[in-house]
């Protein structure tokens, strides 16, 4: 059983968050999440998977897509489209580490201050201990 509500198999683990950027950057985020079933080839398009958020704004009740916080920016006319395309390797990569380590996402100057203002710097640097220099 789960110590805490939001935790267990079915999550994976807590809620993850971390600082992002701009408005672009926020449209690259949530186009990695709701791509998600579509990338492990678990429904051909990504809307079709009934349990993600934009299977709710496609095809969803009121009712249902009432349930969904509204994005701070415009969607994209052609969303659909730019979720089932595939993304660069490198936004999805930056993603993940942004995931996976609390690291803002963006520009790295920006995420160079962002971490030094929000006290995140050991986000950017590598896991595990420094390596002793040979002498």
């Amino acid at each position: 059983m789960p110590k805490f509500p939001g935790e267990g198999h079915l999550y994976q683990g807590r809620y993850k968050s971390f600082p992002v950027q701009t408005d672009r950057h926020f449209l690259l985020v949530c186009r990695y999440v709701e791509r998600n079933a579509w990338r492990a080839q678990l429904v051909p398009r990504a809307q079709d998977w009934r349990w993600s958020s934009l299977w709710r704004r496609a095809h969803g009740s009121v009712e249902q897509r009432q349930l969904l916080s509204p994005w701070p920016v415009t969607q994209p006319a052609d969303w659909l489209a730019l979720v089932n395309r595939p993304m660069r390797t490198f936004e999805q990569e930056a993603i993940r580490q942004s995931v996976k380590r609390g690291r803002p996402y963006g520009d790295p100057g920006w995420q160079a201050r962002t971490a030094a203002g929000l006290g995140l710097e050991h986000t950017l640097r590598n896991r595990g201990r420094l390596r002793k220099e040979k002498q």
